[in-house]
């Protein structure tokens, strides 16, 4: 297995021999290895070194700023159940700090609705204390979304559906923006039992794992690269291989949900993140449909009993440690919990 790299730089343009060979490829990519890395991005789109810089001047703010946007899992008295700042946290076998915005950094508070956590606003740091910072997330979440369209729409046309398919679908959607930051950690603060998990060996060298493997539960991962080596994808023997770090493309892998909107066409592929010996910032964009969109089967694909997109999030994401007592949560709030 080797991860392909694809120039995209055709989706965004009429039907053409080069879009053809670009949704071949893709769906080549999606179909065997759930995994590539893409470039030929628009020059609009705010992608390089400075654009990261500026998203992550969120690290930079004081304890004490960061912590008013904590969610309420780390702060009771924050109202916020979903969006916001996940501090960092002792003890784990990984060990990362970062924020989760909705898409109201775009969208304002069109697509917000505090009855529901799973749309509920972003906390974010005012104006006053990031100059700029809110318009450079906004941008950044914009040009995501548009890429999760195009990516989205090739997939489609690979599958011998209507290019918008899957439109209506995404059309307000909550996708989210994540920002991570993972500083180094001595090996002196883990424990026996949590070095045990936390490293690994991998080609004959020690190596900390910062990202447990796992599956994306969700459609499209969009991860900016920044030459920085670490994430890696499960091949189909079992081994662990390098997705290529280049700098000014993104990695693109694709969740369990959509392979299994699919009937299993396309893949959804384990992976990780090795430390690569000093700090490391993650910026992933998780390209989602609306709280209320229900996955139904495709034409001429497998069948199985619909669903709507909020029920299958708020399930996966109770799952998680930090969210298990959350789990009714959305019903007090007059939403129906999933079965």
């Amino acid at each position: 297995m080797s991860i392909p790299l694809i120039d995209v730089a055709s989706l965004f343009g009429p039907e053409c021999d080069a879009r053809r060979a670009a949704d071949q490829a893709i769906a080549q990519a999606a179909g065997a290895t759930g995994f590539m890395t893409i470039s030929g991005l628009p020059g609009t789109m705010p992608l390089g070194r400075s654009a990261r810089a500026a998203l992550l001047q969120i690290f930079a703010l004081p304890e004490a700023s960061k912590r008013k946007l904590w969610r309420r899992s780390f702060d009771p008295a924050r109202p916020n159940l979903y969006r916001g700042y996940f501090p960092l946290q002792g003890g784990g076998a990984t060990y990362k700090e970062g924020i989760d915005m909705g898409p109201d950094i775009a969208h304002l508070a069109a697509l917000t609705n505090p009855a529901d956590p799973l749309t509920e606003a972003t906390p974010l740091p005012p104006e006053s204390e990031l100059p700029g910072w809110r318009n450079n997330a906004c941008a950044y979440y914009l040009g995501m979304e548009r890429l999760g369209q195009a990516i989205m729409r090739s997939l489609a046309r690979s599958l011998d559906l209507a290019g918008t398919t899957f439109d209506a679908a995404f059309n307000g959607g909550i996708s989210t923006l994540r920002l991570i930051r993972y500083p180094m950690r001595e090996d002196s603060a883990l424990t026996q039992a949590e070095a045990a998990k936390a490293f690994i060996e991998h080609n004959g060298i020690r190596r900390q794992s910062i990202g447990g493997a796992h599956i994306d539960s969700g459609f499209v991962t969009l991860l900016a690269q920044d030459g920085v080596e670490g994430l890696q994808a499960r091949a189909r023997d079992g081994r662990w291989i390098d997705v290529p770090p280049a700098e000014g493309t993104l990695a693109v892998n694709f969740g369990g949900l959509l392979a299994r909107w699919t009937g299993g066409r396309i893949k959804a592929t384990e992976h990780r993140v090795l430390s690569p010996g000093r700090e490391r910032f993650s910026i992933p964009f998780f390209y989602e449909p609306r709280v209320d969109a229900v996955i139904r089967p495709l034409p001429g694909g497998p069948q199985f009993e619909s669903f709507t997109y909020g029920d299958h999030l708020w399930s996966a994401m109770t799952k998680f440690i930090e969210f298990r007592d959350l789990k009714d949560i959305r019903k007090l709030h007059g939403v129906p919990a999933p079965s």
